[in-house]
């Protein structure tokens, strides 16, 4: 444990840099006395850390010293091997690079760990786009990724759900959901003065949005680099986000009988119709229906979703769904010549 924590310490100073004592102690999950203990056995065994003092101080590797030791056990060596998505990282230019570092890392592993991290990407497979559905064409992908790893501001085309409109965004990294590409970034005002060919005069307006990249219907890199939040975080804005979708699209509830049958199907319409379906209590009904109440986000909408689950889930409230669904199985019925009431 304390090797491997040892290794750690060292690896975090070589890829971060410069750390403070607190920062290091949290990163490691060690108390700040532990950490300095760890330092000083760091140093009696010949690695060159040493430390700054004052507000902008912490622990630091003398520059140009690098270990040439992977770090890696054998059980994260594997875990390399499993986190690499091929289609993803062919999507964004990068299935050579990808491949080129899989060989250097299989050359620098020792030879009796080679077997079992090629094990890995020959016994298990990730495919991240989800059934019934192939993966949409984002012809300006690449582009859009080499704007975010260098850091410049895009502009581009972007079809809406209303309009396509002319933007100037600084990107701040791009989310793979499902299959589905997204770009997160910080929408730019227009300047007054008129910018430079290859230039914004603009700045960031508002907070980070999301694209959805198959969307994008042209993008230019631009030569103005982006500034980006100090504090940014993606997977937390990307979180954050999800819960905010949630919360916005669902504007109203509805309350239905179901059965098992019926659980089953509603489970699948969404993540948060199927956490209403686990907070739903046990029935006691004899005959078995459960009591549930879900999120919806229209009358039409909901309609739409639990008219293919009936008669397995019966619509109880709200009276303008019942009635919807109703008036939709009587239009079906009269469309194949059916008699109804």
């Amino acid at each position: 444990m304390r090797a491997s924590r040892l290794l750690s310490l060292q690896m975090l100073l070589e890829t971060r840099g410069r750390m403070s004592a607190t920062a290091l102690a949290d990163a490691l999950e060690v108390s700040v006395r532990t950490l300095y203990r760890d330092v000083d056995q760091l140093s009696a065994a010949g690695v060159p850390i040493y430390a700054e003092r004052g507000r902008h101080g912490g622990f630091a590797l003398l520059p140009g010293w690098k270990t040439t030791l992977t770090g890696l056990t054998p059980s994260e060596a594997q875990a390399v091997f499993l986190s690499g998505l091929p289609g993803p990282a062919q999507d964004l230019g990068l299935g050579g690079d990808v491949e080129g570092a899989r060989l250097k890392l299989l050359a620098a592993l020792p030879a009796g760990w080679r077997d079992d991290a090629q094990r890995v990407s020959a016994r298990l497979h990730l495919d991240p786009v989800d059934w019934y559905r192939e993966s949409e064409p984002t012809p300006h992908l690449t582009a859009v990724a080499a704007a975010v790893w260098n850091g410049h501001q895009i502009r581009m085309r972007y079809e809406s759900w209303t309009d396509t409109v002319e933007r100037t965004v600084s990107p701040l990294g791009l989310v793979l959901k499902a299959g589905v590409w997204y770009l997160v970034a910080l929408p730019v005002a227009p300047a007054v003065a008129k910018a430079a060919p290859g230039k914004s005069t603009g700045t960031a307006q508002g907070g980070p949005r999301t694209y959805r990249v198959s969307n994008i219907r042209a993008a230019t890199a631009l030569a103005t680099p982006v500034r980006r939040p100090a504090r940014f975080d993606l997977p937390g804005y990307w979180a954050a986000s999800i819960q905010r979708f949630e919360a916005e699209i669902y504007t109203g509830q509805a309350q239905v009988l179901a059965t098992p049958a019926g659980l089953q199907g509603l489970r699948a319409l969404s993540s948060a119709v199927a956490r209403a379906v686990a907070a739903a209590k046990p029935s006691r009904r004899a005959d078995g229906r459960v009591a549930v109440t879900l999120p919806i986000e229209s009358v039409e909408h909901a309609c739409g979703q639990l008219m293919r689950l009936s008669p397995q889930v019966e619509v109880l409230r709200p009276v303008a769904l019942r009635r919807a669904l109703v008036q939709r199985l009587r239009d079906t019925a009269r469309l194949y010549g059916l008699d109804v009431l």
